[in-house]
């Protein structure tokens, strides 16, 4: 049975690349997986995102559904957003019957100086220096992080490179989901 894990953490903890180079070297040794970025996919959901919580809960739940029917097709899915409440997370480990959570914990500190130095792409730059804004509501600033409170897995960043962060979590995810999910 195929699996999801979901990658949150802070803007700038280093989901993105944590997730693909996880998903590269799990490629390697022939697990497959499919990477849903949602700043990515976020441009097709709301092309002029507001990021209000009634958006936010459309964008999560859509997330977690495109995850589900992934995953009952065989495709393993690294689902890589901030999620910043419990609620939607919960919601995908509810309906993805192999699930797990990936914690990428640093300190905001350290986020805010990494996502200053981010180089433009499909993440949105400058996110923490807008969010002094009038209106602004960002996951851990203005609006709340929820942390998980018992993800399966827990990757401390701004210990860890991301080379040996991605090593932790492809050791996790092969104990954790076994290898018959060999795609």
């Amino acid at each position: 049975m195929a699996f999801a894990v979901w990658f949150t953490g802070l803007p700038g903890s280093g989901k993105t690349a944590i997730a693909s180079r996880a998903a590269a070297q799990l490629k390697k040794e022939g697990i497959d997986v499919k990477i849903l970025q949602l700043d990515e996919i976020r441009r097709v959901l709301t092309p002029n995102p507001r990021y209000t919580d009634e958006e936010r809960d459309i964008v999560y739940a859509s997330l977690a559904y495109m995850a589900k029917l992934l995953t009952e097709c065989g495709v393993n899915v690294f689902i890589d957003a901030t999620a910043n409440r419990k609620r939607y997370r919960e919601a995908a480990r509810k309906i993805i019957p192999c699930f797990a959570e990936a914690y990428i914990r640093c300190p905001l500190e350290v986020c805010m100086e990494r996502e200053a130095h981010r180089k433009a792409a499909f993440s949105p730059k400058g996110i923490y220096k807008r969010s002094t804004g009038a209106g602004a509501n960002v996951p851990g600033v203005n609006v709340p992080y929820e942390e998980p409170l018992n993800p399966e897995i827990v990757i401390d960043s701004d210990i860890l490179n991301s080379y040996e962060s991605a090593q932790k979590a492809a050791d996790a995810i092969r104990t954790l989901f076994g290898e018959n999910n060999e795609n």
